[in-house]
C-alpha cells in the first residue's frame, strides 16, 4: 500500500468538459491514509475466495424480492428461467445497433463471473495480474473486510488519483489523452464498434501496465472502474459545501445511508460511487479516466469493467499480510 499524505485538496472540476456531478470544484481536508498500489487482482481475490468460500453476487441466483426494489412498482416477476446467476458482459454492437444506445453494448450473460469474464468457456487462466472484475460493491466490501481494510471514500480516491497534481485534468497532467500513444488503458478507435487496441489491450490489462502517478499508484485512470465506499448523490458537492459553511469539507463520506443517495438518471434506486473509468472510455462518449469524473451504480451490480482497490488508516487494526 502507498501512504497518501493528509492535507487540504481541491476536489471536483469546473472545467468545460466536467459533468454536473463533478461541480463545483471545492476544498476538502482529508486525513492521511494508505491505499493499494494497484487494483485488486484475480490472484488476490482468489486467495480471499479460497480462504472463505465466498460466492460473489454474479455467482448467486438473483433474489426477486431484492430486484423488485430497483424497478417501477408493479413490474411483473420475470420467468424463473431468466432469474439465473450471471453478469453483464461488453458486446461490441454492429454499426447500426450502436445508435440504439447503451443497452446494445451490454449482454446479460448467464455464467459470467470473475472466473469467467466473458461467460462460460472464458477463463482467467494466465491473468492472475489482471484486475478482478464482475464484482459488486457487496463483493468488494466483503474482500476489504477480510483483508483488514476498507473501500476508500470517493474524496480519498480522487486525492490519491491526482497524485499531487492539483487542478490538473488528468492523473498524468494537462496533456490530453492520446489515442496514438495512450497514457492509460482506454478505447482507441470508433466507440463502441471498433477498438484498434493501440495500447495492446482490447479489454482489461495487467496492473502496472502503464506508468504510475505522482504517488506511485497504477491504473487510477482507465482499466476498470473502482468502487468507493460512498453512496452516490449527484449533487453531493453542492450539498456538502452548503453544510460546511464556506470552510473546507472535512473527510467527506457522502450520504450516511441509502436514503440520501440520489441519481436523477435512475430516481429511487440507491447507488454507490464508482471512479476512474475503464477500458471502454473514449473521448467521444466517456472521458471518465479524468480523476474528477464520478458515477454511481447499484451495489449488487457487476460488470466486465468494474473492480476495486482498498484503503486503510491508522484507526484500523493492521491489515492482513498478503
Amino acid at each position: 500500500m502507498v501512504l497518501i499524505p493528509g492535507g487540504v485538496f481541491m476536489l471536483g472540476s469546473d472545467a468545460e468538459d466536467a459533468w454536473p456531478a463533478e461541480r463545483p470544484a471545492h476544498l476538502v481536508k482529508v486525513d492521511r491514509f494508505w491505499i493499494d498500489e494497484t487494483e485488486v487482482t484475480n490472484a488476490q481475490f482468489r486467495a480471499f475466495v479460497e480462504a472463505t468460500g465466498y460466492l460473489t453476487t454474479a455467482e448467486r441466483t438473483p433474489d426477486w424480492e431484492e430486484l423488485k426494489k430497483q424497478v417501477p412498482p408493479g413490474t411483473p416477476k420475470p420467468p424463473d428461467e431468466v432469474l439465473v446467476a450471471g453478469s453483464l458482459v461488453f458486446t461490441p454492437p454492429s454499426g447500426t445497433d450502436a445508435a440504439r444506445g447503451i443497452e446494445q453494448w451490454w449482454t446479460w450473460t448467464p455464467g459470467a463471473s470473475w472466473r469467467h469474464p466473458q461467460g462460460p468457456g472464458s477463463s482467467i487462466a494466465g491473468k492472475d495480474d489482471h484486475p478482478v472484475v464482475h464484482v459488486s460493491w457487496e463483493d468488494a466490501a466483503a474482500y476489504a473486510t477480510w483483508a483488514g481494510k476498507r473501500l476508500p471514500s470517493e474524496a480519498e480516491w480522487e486525492v490519491a488519483a491526482r497524485g499531487g497534481l492539483s487542478g490538473m485534468t488528468f492523473v498524468w497532467g494537462a496533456t490530453p489523452y492520446s489515442e496514438s500513444a495512450p497514457q492509460c488503458n482506454a478505447w482507441q478507435g470508433v466507440f463502441p464498434t471498433s477498438n484498434l487496441a493501440t495500447d495492446r489491450f482490447d479489454r482489461s490489462s495487467p496492473v502496472r501496465s502503464f506508468p504510475a502517478n505522482g504517488y506511485g499508484l497504477h491504473d487510477m485512470a482507465g482499466n476498470v472502474w473502482e468502487w468507493c465506499s460512498d453512496w452516490y448523490r449527484a449533487d453531493a458537492y453542492a450539498k456538502s459545501i452548503r453544510e460546511a459553511g464556506g470552510k473546507a469539507v472535512e473527510n467527506p463520506k457522502g450520504p450516511p445511508d441509502a436514503s440520501g443517495a440520489w441519481n436523477p438518471n435512475s430516481p429511487g434506486v440507491p447507488e454507490r460511487v464508482i471512479r476512474g473509468g475503464s477500458f471502454l472510455c473514449h473521448p467521444s462518449y466517456c472521458s471518465s479516466y479524468r480523476p474528477s469524473a464520478r458515477r454511481g451504480n447499484t451495489p449488487d451490480t457487476s460488470t466486465e469493467h468494474q473492480g476495486f482497490r482498498c484503503a486503510w488508516d491508522p484507526t484500523m487494526p493492521p491489515p492482513r499480510s498478503r
